[in-house]
């Protein structure tokens, strides 16, 4: 069937080691719960449990509606399964379910900021399943149904959306239609045809297939033009052999007997069934400009260079996320259940699937913005048959899906709380996109687009052998490896580390470069108390001088180190080695996500008490950072004092540096000194009307860099924050610095920032 939420590729990008090390490390699984009121003081506790919670209780008994306001129901969809259908995989279990349910918990959080929680059932007994779920309803907004057997999961949905006053959605089925008919409306645009006339042949009469069917029916198909196949061939009527009451619904007079037969002179194909199903010679007979959607998960029922083999004129689509246009439920699930969510829609109904499928369409009918193009290495797509389908990543899906779906739950008759205010309602959804995911997927997708050559200087370290792995199996380049080759395998062969194709090992010692490496270096300096043999010596020993002459000689694109030794020292080498750039200011600026906003701080590893001139270039700096990042920076110059109250000698550099921006007249917004609450808070800011800042500041310019370091880390362990750095901003070549207890996964994302840097 069709991709399963997460692009599926052509091999896995990752070991089975690696993969049980995500889901292991730290926190074992991929979920938590963490409270959204303070719970830190006695008074904090009596309002949110007794007494103070009583209050909440008795308002929702007078008035049950009233559950959406005071509890998280409204915002809560739980992902249910018995773990009979898992991926490709048949019947598992349900405790072996719950790795999936839980990663579908996080791509609803992720691309829709909707809270959820995997619930997995020990009975495959449908009575008995439908009898759980259905009690469950006054904790939850929704009940997204996965991973269940066919014919199980259509008596389980239909008869929970008879029993419940929640939407119910089994997204096997309905994901994968409603993502399929979004690309069948534009492919049938582009090829000229009516939906109305088309001949459509569906392979595969399972959840998916029959789901597939019934909605492009919803959206005009007549009946009788679509032929629904299964493995013993064409439905028809008067078939008995393999029927059921679903099937029997679809079946239409037909002489076809055989897929072969029924797909003669057919318009579309549809696939939901088994690779190698569809064969060249059955799509030879196809109607001219063939609309072929061969949506087998992992391996499609075709590939596109079988069909372009026998047909020029196709227009494909599959589940894969290496071909053009994806069929991926994560395009679907998340935004309808958000739009059902904000109206507290009783279900999702015919009406909101087909608004969801027509606003997929018409999205990818616009002007993609940067991030899509990046997505397609640098190639800005355009509506035709290489993109009748939006990519998982477009930033506008949340607010063209959503609104769609929430406006034909209300135009349907089934919101119980419309929305007014559609501008508003959008806007709305914009803020609630994953800041952190959408910055990393931006630089992930714009190196992809341009694979560089990274230098990982401790090569010899388990986490930086893993960081190298995934850097190259996730198409970001190549990685080198610092060390001896003999140890590095040694203890990749003992940590189960794939040393794969595209990781180079380099070993100073014995390198043919080494005596130029080392004079390079000695040029350097040599005024600087250094002799020929100490600078071989350098060479010879430390990596982080090799990694760093490389990048500077153009041997490799970028580099990253730091986590063997501590910041400070290793900048300290790096800056030996690379000069600053022409007119910058080397600064390190740390990236704070927290809460759905994105702030970004410095500087937060190079200056320990600037001056006012320093300050000024910190924050044109970290103000190209921002821009860099896709924000335009609104900067906000702290102290402790707000706009000379109180008076201090020390906030006196930072209202000096304001004065210096504004004689550069610098194009981007700035003011100060403030406070961090007063630059964070317009409640605060309003106090100040003569403020120039336009909203809350994004950029942090902070007095010191002790304020700015232990700030950014209290953020990280005390407040939940992600934080992304420090970045080193303003080198001549493009060198990150990790801290030591990084993670492989924080090592691969600083690699990736410093490709992304790569002029």
């Amino acid at each position: 069937m069709a991709s399963r939420d997460e692009p599926a590729k052509s091999g896995p990008s990752f070991t089975e080691q690696e993969a049980l090390l995500f889901h292991q490390q730290g926190k074992p699984g991929k979920l938590e719960i963490v409270p959204t009121k303070p719970m830190a003081t006695q008074r904090d506790l009596s309002l949110a449990y007794s007494p103070g919670v009583a209050v909440p209780v008795l308002a929702i008994k007078e008035d049950p509606s009233r559950a959406f306001d005071y509890t998280a129901r409204g915002n809560l969809v739980a992902v249910v399964t018995n773990g009979t259908a898992i991926l490709g995989l048949g019947n598992l279990g349900p405790l072996a379910a719950k790795p999936v349910m839980e990663g579908k918990s996080v791509l609803f959080k992720r691309f829709a900021d909707v809270d959820s929680i995997d619930l997995e059932i020990d009975t495959s007994d449908v009575d008995e399943f439908i009898n759980c779920v259905r009690y469950l309803g006054p904790t939850f907004g929704g009940i997204n149904l996965e991973d269940i057997k066919a014919p199980d999961c259509f008596i389980i949905e239909s008869r929970l959306r008879e029993l419940m006053d929640i939407p119910v959605f089994h997204d096997d089925q309905h994901g994968t239609a409603i993502i399929a008919a979004a690309g069948l409306i534009n492919a049938a645009m582009i090829t000229g045809r009516d939906i109305k006339t088309m001949k459509v042949v569906c392979n595969g009469a399972g959840a998916a297939g029959i789901a597939c069917i019934e909605l492009i029916k919803a959206l005009g198909v007549p009946h009788e033009n679509v032929i629904l196949c299964d493995t013993k061939g064409p439905i028809y009527q008067g078939r008995e052999a393999g029927m059921n009451q679903w099937k029997s619904a679809h079946a239409v007079p037909t002489e076809a007997r055989s897929l072969a037969e029924a797909l003669k002179g057919a318009d579309v194909f549809m696939g939901v069934s088994v690779k190698g199903a569809l064969t060249p010679d059955m799509v030879a007979t196809m109607a001219d400009k063939p609309i072929i959607f061969a949506m087998a998960n992992p391996d499609p029922e075709i590939t596109p260079e079988e069909v372009a083999a026998v047909r020029d004129d196709a227009i494909m689509a599959t589940g894969r996320s290496d071909y053009a246009n994806q069929v991926n439920n994560v395009l679907g699930f998340p935004y309808i259940f958000r739009g059902a969510l904000d109206v507290q829609a009783t279900t999702i109904n015919e009406p909101m699937k087909v608004a969801a499928a027509e606003a997929l369409a018409a999205l990818a009918r616009e002007d993609v913005p940067d991030e899509v193009a990046a997505a397609y290495k640098g190639n800005r797509p355009k509506f035709g048959p290489e993109y009748i389908i939006p990519v998982p990543f477009d930033p506008r899906l949340i607010s063209h899906v959503s609104p769609a779906v929430a406006k034909a739950a209300m135009d349907s008759g089934v919101a119980r709380k419309p929305i007014v205010d559609m501008d508003a309602y959008k806007e709305a959804l914009n803020a609630r996109r994953d800041p952190v995911a959408g910055t990393l997927q931006r630089i992930f997708s714009k190196v992809r687009s341009s694979p560089k050559r990274v230098v990982f200087a401790e090569g010899e370290e388990p986490q930086v052998m893993r960081a190298a792995s995934a850097f190259v199996a996730q198409g970001l380049g190549t990685a080198i490896l610092i060390g001896r080759e003999d140890e590095i395998h040694r203890v990749a062969n003992e940590a189960g580390i794939e040393l794969r194709a595209g990781i180079e090992i380099q070993n100073a010692r014995l390198s043919n470069k080494n005596r130029d490496y080392a004079e390079f270096l000695y040029a350097r300096l040599q005024r600087r108390g250094y002799l020929l043999r100490d600078c071989q010596r350098l060479v010879n020993g430390d990596r982080n001088y090799w990694g760093a002459i490389m990048v500077a000689r153009g041997d490799a694109d970028a580099m990253v180190t730091g986590t063997t030794r501590n910041y400070s020292v290793a900048l300290d080498t790096v800056r030996k080695v690379i000069d600053t750039k022409p007119g910058h200011r080397v600064i390190g600026a740390s990236l704070v996500l927290a809460r759905g906003r994105q702030v970004l701080v410095a500087d937060t590893a190079v200056h320990a008490m600037p001056t006012s001139e320093e300050l000024a270039d910190i924050a044109e700096e970290a103000a190209h950072v921002a821009r860099r990042l896709g924000t335009e920076p609104r900067v906000a110059m702290l102290a402790f004092s707000t706009f000379g109250h109180p008076a201090s000698e020390r906030a006196e550099r930072v209202i000096e540096a304001v004065a210096i921006l504004d004689k550069r007249r610098v194009d981007f917004e700035y003011d100060g000194e403030m406070a961090a609450d007063v630059a964070l808070n317009m409640d605060a800011m309003a106090a100040y009307p003569f403020c120039r800042l336009s909203g809350p500041a994004n950029v942090l310019i902070m007095p010191a860099f002790h304020a700015a370091s232990i700030s950014t880390k209290m953020l990280q362990e005390l407040g939940g924050s992600t934080v992304i750095g420090p970045l080193l901003v303003g080198l001549d070549k493009p060198v990150q610095i990790v801290s030591m207890s990084s993670k492989d996964s924080d090592i691969v994302n600083m690699a990736a920032v410093a490709a992304y840097n790569v002029t």
